[in-house]
């Protein structure tokens, strides 16, 4: 499948951090998200620990969309890695990504805080959430596009 990234002008970007564990909750796993700030469209995520290098990484995913504005919470890693011209820290502009990762926290189990289901690998754990990110944000839109065009 081919894709074709257009970036748009004032784009907006709520950017925010979940974690998880892979074998016991000592050994935690973060996922960074980033969605588009007024259609909660998801636009990047990555896996990793909860340290600037995700982050960056993360950041170049999202340079082809041209963001303006990255609203976040207070981490660290936010105000290091991003000017003051372009972070929007405070919860109050970062709901919409909170809501985002309880749905993927409720439908997915390797996401709960309190489980029984958890990963043994990293790697599984990376493909499986993927896997459901995935399904959750794109496959419904594929459907339209098919029966729409």
């Amino acid at each position: 499948m081919e894709v074709d990234i257009v970036p748009y002008n004032d784009v907006e970007s709520e950017v925010d951090e979940q974690w998880s564990y892979v074998g016991s909750k000592a050994n935690q796993r973060w996922l960074w998200l980033a969605i588009h700030h007024e259609t909660r469209v998801v636009l990047a995520y990555a896996f990793g620990t909860r340290t600037d290098d995700v982050f960056v990484e993360l950041k170049g995913l999202l340079e082809p969309f041209g963001i303006t504005i990255f609203y976040t919470d207070e981490w660290g890693a936010y105000y290091r890695n991003l000017t003051d011209d372009n972070n929007a820290m405070g919860k109050e502009n970062t709901q919409r990504i909170e809501r985002k990762f309880l749905t993927f926290r409720t439908r997915c189990k390797r996401l709960a805080r309190k489980t029984i289901s958890f990963s043994k690998c990293v790697t599984m754990h990376d493909i499986v959430v993927g896997f459901i990110i995935n399904f959750i944000e794109f496959s419904y839109f594929h459907i339209l596009v098919e029966i729409h065009f």
